[in-house]
């Protein structure tokens, strides 16, 4: 029923070359005094996926930097059925303040939702000792804290989503998980605005997701090695600089990109072909659509670039019942586009065989990347955007939930309104013809998410969410 994940361990000393030496002094200081207060207990993590999207990814590497510091850090995934998973795509949506489906939240869909949860509670018991701390992670997970708490565990509930003006529809999401985080000991969001009213703020936290800037997906890559990798995928043809497609594994280890991605595409880019790129699921709140339509319309006429959007592959990622149909509706409309400018779109989906090579692949992508972009219509924060901003790429986003916190002004450039295309298009036109501007703009970026986004930040922000609840209090990040 549960699968756990193995995360490795990861020294923190890897990130002190990251840090000005104050900062990597009090990752250290905390570090000791987890491992400390936390012997004996081990902290568990709960979500819905091991592949694809923003926390798996999360967790994969804060865990592994917990686990060098020598804190019980472990990770589970809950399994569960086309009904639940409805149902979860459902709230996921509406926690955005969107309508999804359209479908129902009523009594059957609660009885759908607490069966699957109830299943998975029987096989985490029997895991979970009174005393371990247990931290979930989004709607899929939030009916078990109850059970959770009665059993003598501390109960975290993480919530990844929100939107910053709640309508009807984000409430309606609310009333439902509601009775379940009511027993969470403390709520953590992503950010003030998507903190809900309905939990008292006493029991609020705020932490910003954060990107591992040495995990294969934001390594430094020399442009040979960008370049291998991406004929490597399949996604450029012919020659290049003749380098290996090598990335260093979380293990340390050499990896070698060998797995190629399905390409929606009348050819494939050629060496030097200059393009635009989105990386995102296949989720119908990433706009793939407007995307597509807002580059035919309003980049592909002026200029000679190309839009590769990639994404995973869709039966990789089994909590998202919507993707494949997202995914069809692109390809649809990919179809449909004039010769001349659909020679220009790329679809990509990207491999999940190999979670890091998948990892390497996206490092490369954005790296070559002219312009990379956000055009999300509901967004929680959007790693994507810190990992392009980290690799000083200059980014085009929409002005909503966690990317108008990542980027500042001259650090990237924001769309008041997500569904004006022509804003859109208007914005990635000015960095394609102003590549001194684009450039000093990604220089900006970087450093900004090494001052406000990377691991280390939320490994402090943790820890201090962990202390209080704690018998004594042993952990004190300054």
């Amino acid at each position: 029923m549960l699968t756990e994940v193995d995360v490795g361990t990861l020294d923190i000393e890897r990130l002190a070359e990251l840090l000005d030496p104050p900062e990597a002094d009090r990752i250290r200081q905390t570090a000791a005094g987890a491992a400390e207060l936390l012997a004996g207990r081990s902290i568990w993590n709960v979500n819905s996926t091991a592949r694809g999207g923003g926390v798996a990814e999360l967790l994969q590497t804060l865990l592994a930097y917990a686990r060098g510091a020598g804190v019980d850090a472990r990770w589970l995934v809950i399994e569960g059925d086309s009904p639940f998973f409805e149902v979860t795509k459902r709230i996921h949506n509406r926690l955005h303040g969107v309508g999804g489906d359209g479908g129902p939240l009523g009594d059957d869909e609660r009885a759908a939702y607490e069966r699957t949860l109830a299943r998975n509670c029987d096989a985490l018991l029997a895991r979970v000792a009174p005393g371990d701390v247990v931290i979930l992670h989004d709607p899929q997970t939030a009916g078990m804290a109850p059970t959770l708490r009665e059993h003598g565990a501390m109960v975290i509930w993480r919530c990844h989503v929100g939107v910053d003006h709640p309508n009807d529809l984000a409430r309606e999401a609310w009333s439902f998980l509601s009775p379940y985080v009511e027993a969470a000991e403390v709520v953590v969001f992503s950010r003030e605005q998507f903190a809900w009213d309905v939990v008292e703020p006493a029991r609020r936290r705020i932490i910003a997701p954060s990107i591992d800037a040495l995990a294969p997906k934001n390594q430094d890559l020399s442009d040979q090695t960008v370049d291998a990798v991406l004929r490597a995928a399949r996604i450029r043809a012919g020659g290049g600089f003749g380098g290996a497609p090598a990335f260093r594994r979380f293990d340390g280890s050499q990896g070698v990109v060998h797995l190629a991605a399905i390409v929606d595409e009348d050819r494939p880019l050629g060496p030097g072909e200059r393009y635009v790129l989105q990386v995102s699921r296949w989720d119908a709140l990433k706009d793939p659509q407007g995307v597509i339509e807002g580059f035919a319309r309003f980049i592909a006429p002026h200029d000679d670039i190309h839009l590769v959007y990639a994404g995973p592959a869709v039966d990789a990622v089994t909590d998202d019942p919507e993707g494949a149909a997202v995914l069809a509706a692109a390809r649809a409309q990919r179809d449909a586009l004039d010769p001349q400018v659909r020679e220009r779109v790329h679809l990509a989906m990207l491999p999940m065989d190999d979670l890091e090579e998948n990892a390497a692949i996206v490092n490369a992508l954005q790296r070559a990347a002219a312009v990379v972009v956000q055009k999300s219509l509901a967004e929680g924060f959007g790693l994507t955007v810190a990992e392009a901003m980290w690799k000083a790429r200059p980014v085009v986003a929409s002005r909503i939930g966690g990317i108008a916190d990542q980027i500042a002004e001259g650090t990237g450039v924001l769309i008041d309104d997500p569904r004006d295309l022509r804003a859109f298009g208007e914005a990635v036109r000015g960095l394609l013809d102003n590549p001194e501007e684009a450039e000093r703009m990604g220089a900006a970026a970087r450093e900004r998410v090494r001052a406000r986004f990377l691991g280390t930040h939320s490994l402090l922000e943790y820890a201090r969410v962990i202390e209080p609840l704690l018998p004594s209090h042993g952990v004190r990040p300054s």
